[in-house]
């Protein structure tokens, strides 16, 4: 027994540190996006999972056990935070949304998902919130936990499952004779809402997403579905279990109803106004505003961009994001990515940029403002010890030129390099 345990002694012995304990990564690039300002002279250290420190280099040191990666010329900033995601969906010209929630399996939209999963990750997007399955049920739920498990390679998830929406709102539509399945789960009245937002939660959502106003309108125009009773039950039951509502909504009654409500953040917001932008500033509700998805139809659509002039819808996007943006409205970057090809991170803040806000705005937006706002600021979103090492290097500096994002040249996440330069 005693010659067993020596044996065993000095086999550990001969085991390499780094395989005893975390290893430890020096990680030295050009400057540093920290999520709230740009450095130079820094260097970040990493051990495991997580940033153990990040500063100037003297002050960080080289620890003789660690590897050490130069990244010239690179920027290191945190892994960018996409807040309004589809992963089960693929680009409108392509298939018809239509078409994708009828006539595609479930086994081949999260086939497909999984790809997109691995191409948004590979583009420095290593968390996302995915606003809604699109008729899929619950299969964001599953390749959450695929990632979780290490099965597939993904950003970090948050999900909404299948969404609330009000009987007769949303789509597919067919004959009045036959009701086709829809692209989220239909509720009404105080306790078929309490029903369908408690199952969503039992069934996996981490947020609520509620649509609170949609295409219905006598002639196809946007109109409210949900009373703000009913907005604020849903509300409640959530907030109840610990989560928070999201609201897809684009008209001013639609808007105000949702912020009343409770919700944290409203997608799209096209028709705010004055009243509603100073009611969502004072109740410190979030505006996504999607931008990339409404080019990109526009296009799908015929408009080509940069040859013929901006359509009205895209000049009224324009004035409601400035007003937004006058108005005090914290900015949250998501894109509905989905409606175009997943793994096009650039999109929205080249647009965000486009639309007015400085690079280094657009960049808060995509990291520390978004964590925040996701419940995640003492996980991700900031080159900061302690949190997770999910960080990512571009050629060139994204505070000055906002299209560096394009060009990637390494992925960490967790600690572990999933793309290398």
């Amino acid at each position: 027994m005693r010659l067993f345990s020596t044996l065993l002694c000095l086999a550990l012995s001969a085991i390499p540190l780094a395989a005893q304990t975390p290893g430890r990564t020096l990680l030295r690039p050009a400057r540093v996006f920290d999520g709230a300002q740009l450095h130079t002279g820094w260097t970040v250290l990493v051990r495991g999972d997580r940033i153990e420190a990040a500063g100037p280099a003297a002050r960080v040191g080289t620890p003789a056990d660690a590897r050490i990666i130069d990244l010239p010329g690179m920027t290191l900033l945190p892994g960018l935070i996409e807040a309004h995601s589809h992963l089960l969906l693929h680009p409108y010209n392509e298939t018809s949304w239509d078409d994708q929630v009828l006539r595609e399996s479930q086994a081949l939209r999260v086939a497909r998902a999984t790809v997109h999963a691995r191409s948004t990750l590979h583009a420095g997007i290593t968390t996302i919130r995915d606003l809604g399955s699109e008729g899929a049920g619950y299969a964001d739920v599953g390749i959450k936990q695929a990632i979780d498990q290490g099965i597939i390679p993904g950003p970090r998830m948050l999900v909404a499952g299948p969404a609330i929406v009000a009987t007769g709102s949303y789509g597919p539509k067919a004959s009045p004779d036959w009701h086709p399945p829809q692209g989220a789960e239909e509720a009404d009245g105080h306790d078929d809402l309490i029903r369908v937002t408690r199952r969503q939660i039992g069934g996996g959502a981490d947020w609520v997403k509620v649509y609170a106003d949609y295409r219905w309108g006598p002639n196809g125009e946007a109109r409210p579905t949900f009373t703000l009773e009913e907005l604020k039950t849903i509300v409640e039951v959530a907030r109840t279990s610990g989560r928070p509502t999201v609201a897809h909504a684009s008209t001013p009654e639609g808007m105000r109803r949702a912020v009343l409500a409770g919700v944290e953040t409203i997608e799209h917001g096209d028709g705010g106004t004055p009243e509603v932008w100073r009611l969502m500033r004072e109740r410190r509700v979030a505006l996504c505003p999607t931008l990339a998805a409404g080019d990109a139809i526009l296009q799908y659509r015929g408009w080509k961009k940069g040859v013929e002039p901006e359509p009205e819808r895209i000049r009224q996007k324009r004035a409601s994001f400035a007003a937004a943006r006058r108005a005090g409205v914290t900015i949250c970057h998501g894109s509905d990515v989905g409606v175009f090809t997943h793994g096009e991170a650039a999109r929205e803040l080249e647009l965000l940029v486009d639309y007015g806000m400085t690079p280094l705005e657009a960049l808060r937006s995509a990291t520390s403002v978004n964590a925040r706002l996701l419940h995640w600021e003492e996980r991700v979103g900031r080159v900061r010890p302690s949190l997770l090492a999910d960080l990512i290097a571009v050629e060139g500096d994204p505070t000055r030129d906002i299209s560096a994002v394009r060009r990637v040249r390494m992925v960490i996440k967790g600690g572990e390099v999933v793309r290398s330069p």
